[in-house]
Formats: C-alpha cells, sequence, structure tokens
C-alpha cells in the first residue's frame, strides 16, 4: 500500500491541499499536534514511562515507537505527504529531539476535559494548549540568546505560518460509557465542544492561524467497545458495531461541525477545515473486504481468539496470569489484512487508507479536491 506525494512540489501541493480562502500561500514551515493516540508519536511513553512492547512498531520501525500502532499513524503519513519529518513528542527529552519542524503535544488517554484522578493521561488538551504556550515562549526566548539553537528550533514566523492539527475527543466518550448513561454523555457534549473552544482561542490569541481539525471515529466498532458493552446483539448495528457508542460520536461530530463553522465565521483571517474521519473510517469498516483487508473489527494483536480476539485483562504484547495459567496478547502473522491493531488502535496499513482518504480532499469542508493535479499511487 504506497502512499507517495511527496515528490510534489511543496508550493503546488499546499495551494491545492487547502483551499485559498483567504489569499494565504499554504507553504507550512511547522506543524503543531494536538490529540490522543490516534496521533501519539512517543508523548504518554516519554510523559510516564508507560512500557509499550514488541510487537508494537513491528511493520515500519521495527521496535516499538512510542505509538500505539504496529507502524505508522495518520499524522506520519500527513507529514510525509507535506514533505515534513514525523513530530517529536513535546515531553521526549533523550536523543536531542528537533522540533525545527514542529512539535507534537498528542498523548495517549487524553481527553478535551479536563484530567481526572482515573484519567488514564493527565495531559488533558488544556493542559497541551498550556505546554504549547511555554513551549513557543522557551522557544522565542532561546533563540533571541543565541544562534546555535536555530538548527533544532522553528523560527519565530512558525508560530503564525505553522498548521494546527487536532485529533482529541474520542476518550472522552469512551471513557464516560463506564460510568454514565447515553443520555448523559450526549448531554455533556456541549460541554466537551466548550472546553475545545476555549484552547483554540487561546492558540488563535497566540497567532495561530491555520486549523485543521479531525472529528472522531465510530466509537463502536473497536473490539474494546464491543467485548465490554456489545455482549447483547441488540445492541449491535448491522456492521457489528455498539451502537449507543456510534450515536455518541456522531452527535459530537454534528456539533464539531458547526463549531468549526462558527470559529471560521468568527476568524475571518484564519482558516478552519474540519475533517469527516468518523465517514472515512465507517466506509472502511463497512466495506473491509473492497479494500484488501479480511478482518474490520478484530484485533490482530490480542488474546482469546475469534470473533474479536481482544481480552481487556492482557494488552497487546503483555504476558499475564489469567486463571492460574500464563497468557500473552501475540500479534497476528499479517497484520495487513486487519482494520484494527490491539482493539483500540487501528494497524499501520488502515491508517495508510484513512490518510490516502484524507488526501482525496472529499472529506473536508472546506473540500480541496476539485482541481487535484495528482493521483495517488496506492494498493487498492
Amino acid at each position: 500500500m504506497s502512499l507517495k506525494i511527496s515528490t510534489l512540489p511543496i508550493l503546488t501541493f499546499f495551494s491545492i491541499f487547502f483551499p485559498l480562502t483567504n489569499s494565504v500561500v499554504f507553504n507550512y514551515p511547522a506543524v503543531f499536534n494536538f490529540g490522543d493516540s490516534n496521533s501519539d508519536t512517543g508523548g504518554l511513553v516519554a510523559g510516564l514511562a508507560e512500557p509499550l512492547d514488541p510487537p508494537y512498531g513491528q511493520i515500519y520501525f521495527q521496535k516499538p515507537s512510542g505509538r500505539f500502532c504496529d507502524g505508522r499513524l495518520i499524522i506520519d503519513f500527513l507529514m510525509d505527504a507535506m514533505d515534513l519529518p514525523f513530530l517529536n513528542p513535546y515531553l521526549e527529552s533523550i536523543g536531542i529531539p528537533s522540533f525545527k519542524k514542529g512539535c507534537n503535544f498528542a498523548v495517549a488517554g487524553s481527553t478535551i476535559l479536563p484530567a481526572t484522578a482515573t484519567s488514564v493521561s493527565p495531559f488533558s488538551f488544556g493542559i497541551q494548549v498550556a505546554q504549547f504556550l511555554r513551549f513557543k515562549d522557551r522557544v522565542l526566548d532561546l533563540l533571541a540568546k543565541s544562534k546555535k539553537f536555530e538548527k533544532y528550533l522553528p523560527p519565530e514566523d512558525s508560530f503564525g505560518k505553522g498548521l494546527y492539527m487536532f485529533d482529541i475527543g474520542q476518550n472522552d466518550l469512551a471513557g464516560a460509557f463506564y460510568s454514565k448513561s447515553l443520555d448523559q454523555i450526549l448531554a455533556s457534549i456541549p460541554t466537551i465542544l466548550a472546553e475545545f473552544e476555549a484552547g483554540i482561542k487561546k492558540l488563535y490569541d497566540q497567532g495561530a492561524r491555520n486549523f485543521w481539525i479531525h472529528n472522531t471515529g465510530p466509537l463502536g466498532c473497536l473490539a474494546q467497545n464491543v467485548a465490554k458493552f456489545g455482549t447483547d446483539p441488540s445492541k449491535l448495528d448491522e456492521l457489528g458495531c455498539v451502537s449507543s457508542h456510534n450515536q455518541a460520536s456522531r452527535l459530537l461530530n454534528l456539533q464539531l461541525h458547526v463549531l468549526c463553522k462558527k470559529l471560521q465565521g468568527q476568524y475571518s483571517d484564519a482558516n478552519v477545515t474540519h475533517v469527516d474521519i468518523f465517514t472515512i473510517k465507517s466506509n472502511l469498516i463497512g466495506n473491509y473486504s473492497r479494500y484488501g483487508f479480511e478482518q474490520p473489527i478484530m484485533a490482530c494483536c490480542g488474546y482469546g481468539g475469534p470473533p474479536l480476539n481482544y481480552d481487556s485483562r492482557i494488552p497487546c504484547g503483555q504476558t499475564k496470569v489469567v486463571n492460574g495459567s500464563s497468557a500473552t496478547a501475540k500479534g497476528c502473522s499479517d497484520s495487513t489484512e486487519y482494520v484494527n491493531w490491539d482493539g483500540i488502535h487501528y494497524t499501520e496499513a488502515a491508517n495508510q487508507y484513512v490518510s490516502s482518504q484524507i488526501l482525496t480532499g472529499k472529506y473536508s469542508d472546506p473540500p480541496f479536491s476539485d482541481d487535484m493535479p495528482f493521483l495517488l499511487k496506492l494498493k487498492f
């Protein structure tokens, strides 16, 4: 499944990758990303020393890379498409990480709402935005002191000309289902989005002008949620996904889309692009065989075998004692046949498919697919 468009001249790519609504030249010098495990390139591992063992990372990196995947994430493919290097996590302190082309504040398990004592990640969206503000201040301070830092840090104009990407909100919904009713969760969505809007405003006030916002995918189609909430067949839809979880995803996405329209109207000198990840992923799960996959919901790396190969007691790559016996959650023989990697996250193959669909421009508002002057080389 080869996705290669980095040969496209940068200026040409950016002039079509986003509509020139404000006569701005889209030639992004840097990317600043905020989110959860869908775009975490090592934040949780660095920040909380969270163990991530093989077979994570086996496909592309040949070892665990801090990504909750067997290889690359959607953000990795998008960075590659923009001819930019993969983003280093803000929390990484070892190996002299370069932030010249941007920084990744995403951390697995993060929510839009402030973290609680039971949260997987303390780095909620508000914290990530605060980390960005400190990052920017420190960068400007260091650049003013010495030119030697220019090799590793983004120049000052990158903060105004850079692309700000967001993929967060999935955990606000997923975690809530363990303690709240569907009605309570649906009623909380405006509060979730108000917190998101507050973060966007802080970034705008700091000079951010290019916003790229992913909506949330079909939560009910993750093996983790099917195993926990889908034991009653009447709770599942025609695809075998948990109906209530997907209903919550749809409502969050509907209101997020409205918010993006509001932000574009409010910030007339900004570019706000909303990307419909839900539709892309739902189409993949509903028509998986058409795109070369054999398993739409069952986890590649897990324990228990069909139909889900998922056991919440044994995370991918780990060995636990279950019912008095040792059990290991192992990877499947060919992850390219699977949409789902570990019951919660997608495989590299699925991420590459999703990325290819994003890059058609058809799933964005505003769209950017009218005059695409190149063809994507895909396996399907």
